[in-house]
């Protein structure tokens, strides 16, 4: 079964055409950096392989380009639309209506067009991505695998707010999490990896969006991103954790507008607000050359780490595995290095030489005295999403 795999997040888009049950990758690539002339087209087969800049405008005019490629008569690997058999989205907020994998009909686009207000950034794209997957792929199925749904085992006391009881019974408002699908993948890496019969795990997955999971015997039981994708760690754009007075205080001191504030808050803080940039390799590139404010970004991008592992450990009473994952997680080891100095009270002590060695393998960076394994494993949410389309669509 041809499986072609959309994962739309908020300034890319991951695609990987698999053939299942073998899990052989026909093709793969990612549209970055989107709504800029700087925008990076990447693709790979078996035969091709390139990486360029390109105008990328919007997410619809990225995901033309990709099917374009697909098709391309010297560069593409299918002839025809019809060879596509099923199209797995990526899909960030289900709310707690969607639990699991859902085979997508005029039903599940409204409510995923509902849920867009939770998930300004994503569910847009996604819905996005399937009009057209639809549009392009007319004779596949189209199928939604929800970020939220991994989180669903997290106990009423962990996703529960503080908040008149109302407003979680009736109104859904209550932790969701998110990244469900890369936290998923990775900590089932790790418990088979570990081959220990209990396993608590802290996955920390760290891209344009960044979110931290406590994993106990491969349930999640905590997460730092809450209602919304929008609080917990320092992101790209998004400011993770503040004071929900400084709302208030935005728009009754200093004059701004709710809509406003939402976009302060999802599209002009975190590492952009601080720094004027949002990908972390420029701002890595402009601290080592003594960029203050760059410097000052990556100490509080990485102390906010910090402060979560130790709560997660605290929560589950102790961890065995660490594990770092996307794009920043799995390529920079300046943040792994400060996300994990000065931890020695909870056994944490990496290995100079090995993180800073690159592999696609999954591999351990920790030093021999360290009590805890801190694992970098390569996220495969494509593979992950493809898994669960053919499981779905087969049987």
């Amino acid at each position: 079964m041809n499986i072609l795999v959309l994962n739309a997040g908020s300034s890319s888009i991951k695609f990987q055409l698999l053939q299942l049950p073998l899990e052989k990758i026909v093709c793969s690539g990612m549209v970055e950096r989107i709504g800029g002339k700087d925008a990076i087209l990447s693709y790979k087969t078996d035969v091709t392989e390139f990486k360029k800049e390109t105008d990328v405008t919007s997410h619809k005019n990225g995901l033309t380009k990709i099917v374009s490629l697909l098709l391309d008569h010297d560069k593409g690997v299918i002839t025809n639309v019809n060879e596509i058999h099923a199209v797995g989205h990526r899909v960030v907020h289900g709310g707690k209506l969607f639990t699991d994998t859902t085979l997508i009909n005029e039903e599940v686009k409204e409510k995923i067009k509902e849920f867009s207000s939770l998930a300004p950034l994503h569910n847009p794209h996604n819905l996005e991505g399937i009009f057209i997957a639809e549009e392009l792929f007319p004779d596949a199925k189209q199928i939604a695998v929800f970020d939220t749904a991994f989180h669903q085992t997290m106990p009423v006391k962990v996703k529960k707010y503080a908040l008149p009881n109302k407003f979680f019974e009736q109104d859904d408002i209550q932790i969701y999490g998110f990244h469900g699908t890369s936290h998923k993948y990775v900590s089932a890496k790790a418990i088979e990896y570990l081959k220990q019969k209990s396993s608590k795990i802290i996955s920390i997955h760290l891209g344009n969006g960044c979110s931290i999971t406590a994993i106990y015997n491969g349930k999640s039981v905590d997460t730092s991103l809450g209602f919304a994708p929008s609080n917990g760690l320092i992101m790209g754009s998004r400011s993770g954790d503040i004071d929900h007075a400084i709302v208030f205080h935005l728009v009754h001191k200093l004059g701004y507008k709710i809509e406003d504030v939402e976009k302060l808050l999802t599209k002009e803080s975190g590492m952009l607000g601080l720094t004027g940039h949002a990908d972390l390799r420029d701002i890595q590139e402009k601290a080592s050359k003594g960029n203050e404010k760059c410097q000052l970004a990556l100490e509080m991008n990485a102390y906010r780490i910090k402060k979560y592992i130790g709560a997660y450990a605290a929560a589950m009473n102790g961890v065995d595995a660490i594990i770092f994952t996307a794009g920043i997680g799995e390529n920079s080891a300046l943040i792994r290095k400060m996300a994990c100095s000065d931890m020695d009270f909870l056994g944490i002590q990496l290995d100079q030489d090995k993180n800073d060695a690159r592999s696609n393998n999954l591999r351990e960076i920790q030093n021999s005295d360290s009590k805890v394994k801190v694992l970098v494993i390569p996220t495969n949410e494509e593979l992950e999403i493809a898994s669960q389309v053919y499981d779905l669509v087969a049987h």
